[in-house]
């Protein structure tokens, strides 16, 4: 998940020399001007009283057809376009690939007035799928996109035939855990706030463990392109709306009620906690360790496995994309 507003960081920036910075990119408020990996479609909805457009990326299996499909949910930091790698992959073995852009994120609407919960948005999700003929899927979920899958498969049970969840947030409930509660105007003033040196030093903390890699690049440019563009005000408002969202709203307590079988891809080196900056020093000490999060929510899950990258950041299937591709693979029941 990890947001690189001020009032999401987790720890301080790491210091010394400032990163290399080329020219900053200005994206539209649909991200338009951001080159996605193939073409983008969009499903045309009515929530909420409003008409309202998601994104979605709809890839068609190469050679023969393993008759399944995959469906790739993308985290707070990113968007549909950051599954390349795993859409080629998993098209390679036979999958149709549907990867959406969510509401409020990446190419999709932005709405100022909207309701965010994990429970809409598994609903659009659905919706989507309906259009699409999509009756049976495996669902993947990254980051917040774990959140958002693991709701999904409580509440559309019939459509996951698989869930398989990397480096998810919300394997602990930070709230309950005593991190103190922050206002949506507050994160918001936070998100204004973010730029592109931010935005890299966070990455390179959180999700690469200190080590950068040029094709990293274009990540911080898709997602500092959109805080930069002429739709900056209501990219950082929906952003500190879902900010609001998935700290208030946890799914980790409902993991029991997961019926489909469950494959848990964790990065041992990750330690995401949104709020642990604002957390007492004794208790943002305690958050965050996903090797020991991610045992417990394997045990917790009534069809659960587990695969550890001990290594690895938030983001192994960029990171390290043949090595999370290869496990991937191995732990699909599908293949």
């Amino acid at each position: 998940m990890p947001r690189t507003s001020a009032s999401l960081l987790l720890v301080p920036l790491l210091t010394g020399a400032p990163l290399a910075q080329a020219a900053t990119p200005s994206y539209g408020e649909q991200l338009e001007g951001f080159d996605y990996p193939h073409p983008r479609e969009h499903f045309e909805l009515q929530s909420q009283g409003q008409k309202l457009s998601m994104a979605y990326m709809d890839v068609a299996p190469k050679g023969k057809a393993n008759g399944h499909t995959a469906v790739l949910l993308h985290g707070k930091n990113f968007c549909g376009a950051t599954w390349e790698q795993t859409i080629a992959t998993l098209s390679d073995k036979g999958y149709r690939v549907i990867a959406p852009d969510q509401i409020g994120f990446c190419a999709s609407s932005k709405p100022r007035g909207y309701q965010f919960s994990f429970s809409q948005l598994a609903l659009n999700t659905q919706a989507l799928l309906d259009k699409l003929g999509v009756d049976k899927a495996t669902v993947i979920g990254h980051s917040m996109g774990g959140m958002l899958a693991a709701r999904f498969a409580i509440n559309h049970p019939q459509t996951v035939e698989q869930l398989v969840l990397v480096n998810p947030i919300g394997l602990e409930d930070w709230q309950a855990k005593g991190v103190p509660y922050a206002s949506i105007d507050q994160l918001n003033q936070g998100e204004l706030k973010t730029t592109y040196e931010s935005i890299k030093n966070y990455q390179l903390k959180f999700y690469y463990n200190g080590q950068w890699k040029p094709e990293y690049d274009r990540w911080v440019d898709m997602q500092v392109g959109l805080y930069h563009g002429k739709g900056r005000e209501i990219v950082a408002w929906n952003q500190a709306q879902t900010a609001d969202m998935l700290f208030s709203q946890p799914v980790i307590h409902e993991f029991g009620r997961i019926q489909a079988p469950t494959l848990l891809l964790i990065g041992g080196k990750d330690r995401t906690a949104p709020g642990a900056n604002r957390a007492p020093k004794e208790i943002a000490e305690r958050l965050g360790n996903y090797p020991e999060l991610g045992r417990e929510a394997a045990a917790a899950l009534p069809k659960g496995s587990l695969v550890e990258f001990p290594e690895l950041g938030h983001s192994p299937q960029v990171e390290a994309p043949e090595r999370f591709h290869q496990a991937l693979l191995k732990g699909l029941i599908t293949m």
